[in-house]
């Protein structure tokens, strides 16, 4: 996913389509936590002027990621709608986050596409599934058991047992 200035200029006209897929299994050796990514889909078009080229981009993909539960692998889907603008002379405008200002003579978007699977990541993600159990980490041990948080909703404490059947006699003799 390289051109050049000059190809670019060429395409000025015409414009420039992108549909590819792009192998990003590089990402999985650098990050913990990054299990596996399949072929990562580019498509999207550049606006092509004088001054700049502006790419506007979806990515879409799937990565697989250790459920911050159970550490079972979990399947994680991701689309990312971007528009990367690449100025040919930094003089001309103020540069931002989207906006990059070309080094040499080539357009890369290959580390821009690292940066945003890599933003895309999650702090946490959850399993749903409960045939994984032996592959899960423990749901109990002693003295101690993962319980849902429904569960504990319906609970009465204990300690306030009492208290509950004081309120609900109060309430069958109003």
């Amino acid at each position: 996913m390289k051109w050049s200035v000059h190809q670019l200029y060429k395409l000025q006209k015409k414009g420039l389509q992108i549909n590819e897929d792009v192998d990003l299994y590089d990402l999985v050796q650098n990050h913990p936590d990054l299990r596996e990514i399949t072929p990562v889909h580019v498509q999207g078009h550049a606006d092509i002027s004088s001054a700049e080229v502006t790419f506007h981009l979806t990515i879409t993909g799937e990565m697989t990621l250790p459920c911050a539960r159970t550490l079972v692998d979990v399947k994680y889907p991701f689309e990312i709608r971007t528009s990367e603008t690449f100025l040919f002379s930094s003089d001309e405008y103020e540069t931002s986050e989207q906006t990059h200002v070309v080094q040499g003579e080539v357009i890369d978007l290959m580390p821009i596409i690292h940066e945003l699977v890599l933003l895309e990541i999650p702090l946490q993600v959850f399993s749903d599934e409960e045939e994984n159990k032996q592959e899960a980490a423990p749901q109990e041990g002693k003295f101690w058991k993962l319980i849902k948080e429904e569960e504990q909703q319906n609970k009465i404490d204990p300690r306030l047992a009492s208290l509950a059947k004081l309120l609900d006699k109060k309430e069958n003799d109003s």
